[in-house]
């Protein structure tokens, strides 16, 4: 895979400050420094960010370095270590936000005042500049002070609700997405047009941006679909029963024989043709939701239950040979030992 990207000096000239920790705000930082801005991260001299050490290897640990996911996340930036409750540290840091396109910035809401760090404050100092708050229940309400993770934001957003296979089982997906799409690229998007607004009118603004919140505003499909499907499955789907969620036969995933799985992605009808064409199945062409075979009904169920008995007679690469053949949205599902040696990463 070509390590090229051709935004990698859109932002040469921009000055960030990172104050952010853990996960969201260090990669969206990192997407800036990607992108050709000058980011600094700013981190207490006394221990610091927590993901120093988080996922760090035993050798790591017994050197005392800073993790290869650390490193990872704020690659490209400069870190100085600041003491932000001192009075020299605060006014240098201040001085720095003078100098500051952007800042970013994950903590609860009100520390950054109490450490002489406000909006009112960094807004006098530098009335250009853009301040991004990244909080995981925005800077008011009833849970704005309170503590969470990824899997507390995706619960109260419905999204973890819908995530799994067997009745009344949930899934906890190894994909961070309150993180890095409520926190990371809402982050990033929020950051970008505040400063291209900041050129406009010479003014920066405090941007919030709740990752519980954003991650709801995105369930676009979800929230659609359960209006859409209300009279059929209530106010309230189960897990594995929308169109894109398990409910029908032409989006799921499928266990081979030997205990790999299938994805299949037939969502429109002429690839779902493609699809029981290639499996010998050409009369499956029939039972698809845009023939009015309904997500979570008896006969998507029936259809799914059959397809599984399938595709469990073959080992998955036999699968494979016969979909690769032919354009119908089927993949494998790759272990993560995999991905970077499959044609998709090495094209």
């Amino acid at each position: 895979m070509s390590s090229s990207d051709p935004l990698s000096d859109c932002l040469a000239g921009l000055r960030v400050l990172d104050l952010t920790r853990l996960l969201p705000g260090p990669l969206a930082a990192r997407h800036l420094a990607d992108w050709g801005a000058e980011v600094v991260k700013v981190d207490d001299p006394a221990g610091g960010d927590a993901a120093r050490h988080m996922l760090a290897s035993p050798d790591e640990r017994r050197a005392g370095e800073d993790s290869a996911y650390y490193r990872e996340l704020n690659r490209g930036k400069r870190e100085q270590r600041i003491d932000l409750r001192s009075a020299a540290g605060r006014e240098q840091f201040l001085a720095m936000a003078e100098g500051a396109d952007a800042l970013l910035e994950g903590f609860r809401p009100g520390v950054m005042a109490r450490l002489g760090l406000g909006w009112d404050v960094l807004h006098t100092r530098n009335p250009r500049l853009v301040l991004v708050s990244i909080t995981g229940y925005g800077q008011q309400g009833p849970y704005a002070s309170r503590a969470g993770h990824d899997i507390n934001y995706i619960a109260l957003s419905g999204v973890l609700g819908q995530i799994g296979a067997a009745p009344g089982e949930l899934a906890l997906p190894n994909f961070q997405v309150a993180d890095l799409l409520g926190g990371t690229l809402s982050a990033t998007s929020a950051a970008l047009a505040a400063l291209l607004a900041a050129q406009r009118t010479g003014l920066g603004r405090h941007v919030d941006v709740s990752m519980t919140r954003e991650v709801w505003r995105h369930g676009l499909v979800a929230r659609a679909e359960a209006i859409a499907m209300r009279p059929i499955l209530g106010p309230s789907p189960p897990p594995a029963s929308g169109l894109l969620d398990g409910g029908c036969a032409c989006y799921n995933v499928y266990r081979a024989a030997d205990g790999r799985h299938l994805a299949v992605g037939a969502l429109e009808a002429k690839f779902w043709e493609a699809f029981c064409g290639a499996i010998d199945r050409a009369a499956w062409a029939e039972r698809h939701w845009t023939k009015g075979e309904l997500p979570g009904s008896p006969a998507a169920r029936e259809t799914i239950r059959e397809l599984a008995a399938l595709v469990a007679t073959r080992p998955l690469a036999d699968w494979v040979a016969l979909t690769d053949a032919v354009d119908c949205c089927v993949t494998p599902v790759l272990r993560l030992d995999e991905v970077e040696a499959h044609p998709w990463f090495l094209g």
